[in-house]
Parts: C-alpha cells; structure tokens; sequence
C-alpha cells in the first residue's frame, strides 16, 4: 500500500515560488494499477517522480508499506530505487548497447549477481517481454513497441515490487499503444506488482487501470474507481476529458422540449449490460422508449454501456419506469436543460 499525504512541491522560475503539487491525498492499494491523468503541466509528472525520489516533495508524507522515504538519504534511496522500476516515454536506451546489456545494465548497477545469474535473467525477462530473438540488435534496429518492451524489461530486473510509466504509451501508435497496455496488465497479474502510470488520454485509464486520480493545477480533482470516474464524472476537467472519446455528445438534444418529455442517462455495468433490460421495462410499464443514442464498450475486463433515452411520461409513470430500472440494476440520471446547456457550450 502506498499512503500519500498532504504532499507539497513548488519550483523557483524567476525567482518566484510556482506550485506544482497542492496538499496532495492519495491511497494506492498494492498491486493495483492506478491511473493519474491530466493535462500538460498539470503535476501529474512530478507527482509520479515523488514516488521514488527523483522530485523530493517540500512537505507531506510518502509512505510505502508503512515507511516513509521522504526521510531516506543517499544508501536508503539506492536501495528503494532498486525495488522501484521505471518506464519512460522516449524509452532512454543506451545507443551503444544491445538490447542484452541494456537489460542487464541495472542488474550490473545492484551488483548482486555473477554474469551467469545476469545472464539467466536477461533471458528471463526477454521472454516475458516477446523478444527472446533480438536479444543481440542495438536500440535502432528496433521499432518503437520493441523499445518501449525493452524499456518495460529494464525496469523489471530487479523484481521491483512497484513500477513507475511516466507516458509510456504516448510516442506510440493506437495498435502498439494497445499492445503495451496488454503487456503491463500481464505484469501486474503474473508478478502481482503494483503499477502506477501518468497519462493524459482516458482511453488508457479506461484500458488498463483500476482506479485513477485527475490532476489539475496541481490539485487532484476528482479520484475513484475507473468506472464511476469515467462514466460519472463530477468536475469539469474530468468531463472534459471524458467527452473528448466522444461517445456521448447531448448537446444536439438540447431543442427536445415539451412538458412531459423526459431525457433520461442510463448506465449499465457488468451483466446488465447486454440484457433485454428496456424491453422488459416497456412492457411492463406501456411506456414508449426511444433511444436517441447509445454505446457499449468495456473499462478493463467489464462491459458497460449508456444509453440515452427519451419517453413521453406523467410523474406517476416516470415514477414507475425508474423504480423498474434500478431494479435491473441500471442507473438513471435526469438530463436536464442546464445540462444541455453545459454541453452546447
């Protein structure tokens, strides 16, 4: 478990204090892979950089199980970078190396193993990675993805029990982007190491993480679990981004007016996702459903889907319909003209 509390980091630029963490509370289970999203310049970098040192926070605690290595100095610190791996986004390879040494270069660094043992985890780690057979190639002979696998085996040779993505995937395209994902989500299950990774596209949170926290000017703004932070987002950074997969766009809805006709959001997860669920509720209700609009995709491994729907109904009826639906396990949140409004504008 990593327990962050009450974090602060500020940066001297022209001799003025510039904050870039605020007062930052996070709890990050063990062996979860937690997401922290947000924009350019936003402090999710140098919220991530604090978790082995690299930026010493001015003022908060870091505890990793239990301990807090916002006292550790220079012998602690090398033994904590040890157990902490990190990938980067440009991947930091060593030109002149092969893709063999660059792995052992930090088993080499810890000085722990003979050259057989050094050798016997390079070939550990080459096969978990997919490149057992560019073993003997150098960095430009290999494709981005290659790279970035190489950097993820870097980052493991010391069996680190947490590992640090810096924008892992952001020099990458969508299909290699997914193939990286998939890898880090086999780490994390076959190693059971905890994994917490930056970004600023959704698509990756919703891909890969458990739960994420946004960052905003250094503030986190809104935190939880993937699902109810992508599907109900709260602040409007988080919607913000959400609305940038441009799954759902109500804004076309807002000339939909009469008296009694309602705008429902509905939000399925998990087995409900795929059931007969407004099929049932209209027969047994008589109530005309249109679906305006809709999508159903999956967060990690669970399927979800949100529709949005408008009926024709009195109070009574209205009331009746939603009592149904949250029987099947379906929320249901008004869409109101404010709400049109915020998304028209």
């Amino acid at each position: 478990m990593i327990e962050i509390s009450g974090l602060h980091k500020s940066y001297t630029v022209a001799g003025k204090q510039v904050p870039a963490l605020n007062n930052i509370q996070l709890s990050i289970p063990t062996g979860s892979v937690f997401g922290i999203i947000g924009r350019s310049g936003a402090g999710k970098s140098t919220l991530l950089r604090t978790l082995n040192l690299l930026e010493r926070p001015d003022q908060g605690r870091i505890l990793i199980d239990g301990e807090d290595i916002t006292f550790y100095e220079h012998r602690k610190l090398l033994a904590l970078r040890q157990r902490i791996g990190m990938v980067f986004q440009h991947f930091n390879l060593l030109s002149s190396k092969t893709i063999a040494e660059n792995i052992a270069f930090p088993l080499r660094l810890a000085g722990q193993m003979n050259a057989q043992q050094r050798a016997e985890r390079v070939q550990e780690l080459l096969a978990l990675v997919g490149l057992t057979e560019h073993a003997d190639k150098y960095p430009a002979q290999l494709s981005g993805g290659q790279k970035q696998r190489v950097g993820i085996a870097r980052a493991l040779a010391n069996a680190p029990r947490l590992l640090l993505c810096d924008e892992a995937t952001s020099a990458l395209d969508p299909e290699t982007t997914q193939s990286i994902l998939q890898l880090l989500l086999d780490i994390n299950r076959q190693l059971g190491l905890t994994i917490v990774l930056i970004t600023h596209e959704m698509q990756v949170i919703r891909t890969i993480c458990d739960q994420v926290a946004v960052i905003e000017r250094g503030d986190i703004v809104e935190q939880g679990e993937v699902a109810e932070v992508f599907l109900h987002p709260q602040h409007p950074v988080t919607r913000a981004m959400v609305a940038e997969q441009h799954e759902l766009d109500l804004s076309w809805l807002s000339g939909l007016r009469h008296p009694d006709y309602r705008l429902w959001r509905l939000t399925y997860l998990g087995d409900s996702t795929h059931a007969p669920v407004l099929s049932r509720v209209g027969a047994e209700t008589g109530v005309e459903i249109s679906i305006l609009q809709g999508v159903i995709s999956r967060i990690k491994n669970t399927p979800y889907g949100q529709l949005v729907i408008g009926l024709r109904a009195d109070e009574d009826t209205a009331i009746r319909v939603l009592k149904q639906l949250s029987a099947e396990d379906v929320r249901v949140d008004v869409i109101t003209q404010q709400h049109l409004q915020q998304e028209a504008a």
